[in-house]
């Protein structure tokens, strides 16, 4: 693979499918290239990008259905990110589920991602929450305005948002010294064994594939705790705390343990009962930053990952 900066801004990436590798789909092949993780190209991204005719397979302009196989060359064109200060707001359905005038904590959906960047410069959170509370605009940094933490894009749930640069302040606080309660629901491949544990792994950069990330002897500490709330037709459904908020935490975590996220085809495989994976921040507690209160907000299960739970279940047709 080759990465080119066009005179544009843009970015072109390069591929050649390699003779080991299986046909496959190519938006699906794609979503799978370590680089295109790195640069937060998810596969409905890279469905839009091809669409747009930014994708080309064999000098030629590609659907995303189209097959790959070996000896194939495919270019991606991602067109640059708006710069710092010109960041759009826009009419973007999230749903706030608390919001005063120093915070909001929002139900971010799967397929949003939080901030703009090489491969999305607009459509983001970031975008919707510049339109629902102008105001934001510069808190914590430009590109981020507001933002305490992250979720990956294909991750739902909750995250809280700061209105104020106080408010910004004391919640990154909060966060440094681990005082913030995150609880998600997952849904693993297989029938995890214990049912319950911490994995104490550091995570860092994945040596092979520079793109992702990996437990790794040199990487950072990282702990996530996790609880079987559920078996169902070989998976499992887990309540996970973490204690630490690395890149890709739990997805590595599960993995590493041989259950991953069902849905993750960068750290697992993809489902045909999802076109995401199953992770979702149901729970999220934290300390207001100005009363000093303790406040907990729930997220219910988004319709496509309660639909997935109904078929696992077998109370739907398999």
């Amino acid at each position: 693979m080759t990465a080119e900066a066009l005179d544009t801004g843009a970015l072109v990436y390069a591929f050649l499918m390699e003779g080991s590798e299986a046909p496959s789909r190519l938006d699906a092949w794609l979503a799978g290239r370590p680089e295109m993780v790195e640069a937060a190209l998810s596969r409905s991204r890279l469905q839009s990008l091809a669409m747009d005719g930014c994708v080309t397979l064999n000098g030629e302009t590609a659907k995303p259905s189209q097959r790959v196989r070996p000896g194939d060359a495919i270019t991606v064109r991602v067109p640059p990110a708006r710069a710092s200060g010109d960041l759009p707001a826009q009419d973007i359905p999230v749903s706030a589920v608390y919001e005063d005038s120093h915070i909001v904590v929002v139900d971010k959906p799967a397929g949003l991602s939080v901030h703009p960047g090489p491969g999305h410069p607009d459509g983001t959170l970031v975008n919707a929450l510049l339109a629902h509370c102008p105001d934001i605009r510069g808190i914590g940094g430009e590109l981020r305005p507001g933002i305490v933490h992250r979720l990956d894009r294909d991750t739902s749930g909750l995250m809280v948002v700061a209105k104020t640069q106080s408010a910004h302040q004391n919640l990154t606080e909060q966060m440094m010294r681990r005082e913030m309660h995150k609880e998600y629901r997952a849904v693993a491949v297989g029938l995890v064994t214990p049912e319950c544990g911490m994995v104490d792994a550091p995570i860092g950069r994945d040596p092979r594939h520079r793109q992702r990330m990996a437990v790794n002897v040199g990487g950072r500490e990282a702990r996530t705790h996790y609880d079987t709330l559920e078996e169902l037709n070989g998976h499992t459904l887990l309540g996970v705390r973490l204690e630490t908020g690395r890149t890709h935490q739990i997805r590595v975590h599960l993995a590493y343990l041989g259950y991953p996220v069902l849905g993750d085809d960068v750290y697992g495989n993809a489902s045909a009962l999802l076109d995401r994976q199953f992770l979702h921040a149901a729970r999220l507690g934290f300390r207001h930053p100005v009363s000093g209160e303790w406040m907990e907000h729930e997220a219910e299960l988004p319709p496509e990952l309660g639909a997935a739970l109904l078929t696992l279940r077998g109370t739907a047709a398999l």
